[in-house]
C-alpha cells in the first residue's frame, strides 16, 4: 500500500465540475482575497490542455486581453475556484493545442461541436 495515496484520498476534495478537455470554452469563477475583502473573478478562455492525474491535475485556460495571449493555470482541487462553467464544446483532434500560441486571427478560431 503506498502512503501517499492514502494520505490524498483521506485530504482530497470533491468538487462537482462538468466534463470539459482541450479545446473547450470555459469560464472559471476564482475567489480573490484583497485585504480583508473577497471577491470573485471570472475567467473566460479557451482550454489548452489538462495534465496530472487526480488530486494533482490542473488545466490551461487562454484568453486573448486585447492583442496579447494570457495563459493560466488553474489546479483541480484548488478551493479557491468557485465553480466552472461550460460556454462551448470545441471540436479539435488532439488533448493538448499548443499550436493555438502561433495562430492569429481567423485561423485561431476553434469549430463548435454540435450535440
Amino acid at each position: 500500500m503506498n502512503l501517499m495515496n492514502v494520505v490524498e484520498k483521506e485530504f482530497a476534495v470533491k468538487n462537482e465540475f462538468p466534463k470539459f478537455m482541450a479545446g473547450d470554452t470555459v469560464t472559471v469563477h476564482y475567489k480573490i482575497k484583497e485585504g480583508n475583502k473577497e471577491r470573485i473573478q471570472q475567467y473566460r478562455g479557451v482550454v489548452i490542455q489538462r495534465s496530472g492525474s487526480a488530486h494533482t491535475e490542473t488545466f490551461t485556460v487562454r484568453k486573448m486581453s486585447g492583442n496579447i495571449g494570457v495563459e493560466r493555470i488553474f489546479p483541480i482541487a484548488s478551493p479557491f475556484i468557485d465553480k466552472i462553467e461550460l460556454n462551448k464544446h470545441g471540436k479539435v483532434r488532439r488533448a493538448k493545442i499548443f499550436y493555438l500560441r502561433n495562430l492569429t486571427g481567423k485561423k485561431a478560431r476553434i469549430k463548435e461541436k454540435k450535440f
